[in-house]
């Protein structure tokens, strides 16, 4: 897909590069479903900088971790290049959204105190986002790659599993495994900040698991192929193990944050 960039301050329109879209054909299901990051991801990320005035959470979907950051920063400017994940951001009086690409953001120079990427990074043309990070950030910046891994439902850990790792394997895009490792695969030239080690966590019925479920991209690209009957057959299996589609279970995933500090000069 083709995205033109937009701006949501007033009505600027201009033209971007095209990117690799996985996600906005589902964007509502995305911000609908997507789990939310902790209020303590964001803690843990303004604890790190030296001043908090402005955040650049590139990648930012349709605002999840956007809005978090604004408890704590004076502004933040949230950019996608998904015009759709866009227009299905959160609104909040201290985020501006932008749909520009990743790597020419547009932003003025030494401009951020702290970068984000949430579970984006793997899309990115990495060595000229890096060269934008180093543009963007101010001397001494944060920037933090977040990335969640596979859910953790308790009792199905064999059902999930076999449908990620064994229906979805061949559906998968070969970036997918730089979630998996934590973005540990990934070139990171800055020097390493600690990982909080923390966790996103859900209560969830059955209709919420199985709407996050059907936003991955290889299930999409499984029903492009072979049809709704593969997803329908994991469904109905799902529903049998649950039970109660109304009862409530706890819904975990691992939360990894690659965090570096740019140079002080």
């Amino acid at each position: 897909m083709i995205c033109k960039a937009i701006s949501l301050r007033g009505n600027e329109l201009m033209e971007s590069a095209t990117f690799k879209d996985y996600f906005s054909d589902a964007a509502t299901a995305y911000a609908a479903f997507r789990p939310r990051y902790p209020g303590e991801l964001a803690s843990f990320l303004a604890g790190l900088c030296q001043t908090r005035r402005q955040v650049w959470d590139c990648g930012c979907g349709s605002g999840q971790l956007s809005v978090l950051l604004a408890n704590f920063f004076e502004t933040v400017v949230a950019t996608d290049a998904s015009a759709r994940q866009i227009s299905e951001a959160q609104p909040h009086a201290r985020v501006e959204y932008r749909c520009v690409s990743a790597e020419d953001s547009g932003l003025e120079r030494h401009s951020a105190d702290l970068i984000t990427v949430a579970q984006a990074v793997h899309w990115f043309d990495l060595s000229r986002f890096y060269d934008e990070v180093r543009r963007v950030g101010r001397p001494g910046a944060v920037l933090a790659l977040i990335a969640y891994g596979m859910l953790e439902v308790e009792g199905l850990e064999t059902l999930l599993g076999d449908f990620y790792g064994r229906v979805l394997e061949a559906y998968w895009p070969p970036e997918r495994r730089h979630v998996e490792t934590g973005y540990q695969l990934l070139e990171f030239p800055f020097t390493p900040l600690p990982d909080p080690g923390l966790y996103m966590s859900e209560t969830w019925n059955l209709s919420a698991l199985s709407g996050y479920i059907g936003t991955w991209s290889a299930v999409r690209a499984l029903e492009q192929a072979q049809g709704p009957a593969p997803f329908q057959t994991f469904g109905q299996a799902l529903g049998q193990a649950w039970g109660d589609p109304a009862s409530l279970r706890t819904v975990r995933w691992p939360l990894t944050v690659r965090a570096g500090r740019l140079p002080s000069g």
